[in-house]
């Protein structure tokens, strides 16, 4: 069995949206899957600022917290993130900072690991923030898997793009069908190359 680690940060719920849409996708692949938020950085008083953040921070608060052993358990990782000035949230980055100690000890090299994001506007930073990441794994020797356009859904989404899948939040929209379509074939997709890169180690 594949073991999957969804790890993500989301201040008002289009990433966590998405990050759960990923959990079920995995899941159907027959994946053992963790669904992790990372913790939460910002003061009560910027979060109680914004009712949206505040409900979600509410609603999401039983969710567990994201640990470096869960990098270390999964074959596959997923990260999703809004993004902030096109670069991945301070939250998740301080979280993949903390994961320094794993990749010292070569313990992330080969890991599957693949991108999600969402932004207000449609020219926002998605791709930017998902080839910022992209960053951090290539100096953990991990193996990247974006959607590519490798199947017809990546042709139907509005703001479909190579590198991973991306919400448009403008005006408070939701994640629509096509994106949770896209969302749902890259953790397919990701978690079929992960599937065939530990058959073919095995038989090595």
């Amino acid at each position: 069995m594949t073991n999957v680690a969804i790890v993500y940060y989301s201040s008002t719920g289009h990433v966590h949206t998405l990050a759960r849409a990923a959990a079920d996708a995995a899941e159907k692949a027959h994946a053992e899957v963790r669904l992790r938020r990372v913790a939460e950085l910002a003061d009560r008083a910027a979060i109680d600022a914004n009712p949206a953040w505040a409900a979600h921070h509410e609603q999401t608060k039983d969710i567990q917290v994201a640990d470096v052993g869960d990098l270390e358990w999964a074959d596959v990782v997923l990260f999703g993130t809004p993004t902030r000035f096109g670069l991945p949230a301070s939250q998740l980055k301080q979280f993949i900072d903390t994961a320094g100690g794993l990749w010292a000890q070569g313990r992330l090299a080969n890991k599957v690991v693949s991108s999600f994001t969402s932004t207000t506007q449609t020219h926002g930073g998605q791709e930017s923030t998902l080839l910022a990441l992209n960053n951090t794994f290539y100096h953990w020797g991990a193996i990247i898997v974006p959607p590519g356009y490798t199947d017809p859904v990546q042709f139907h989404v509005k703001n479909g793009n190579p590198y991973g899948t991306g919400h448009v939040s403008y005006d408070g929209g939701a994640v629509d069908e096509a994106t949770l379509a896209a969302i749902e074939y890259q953790t397919r997709r990701t978690v079929e190359v992960a599937a065939a890169l530990k058959r073919g180690c095995a038989a090595a």
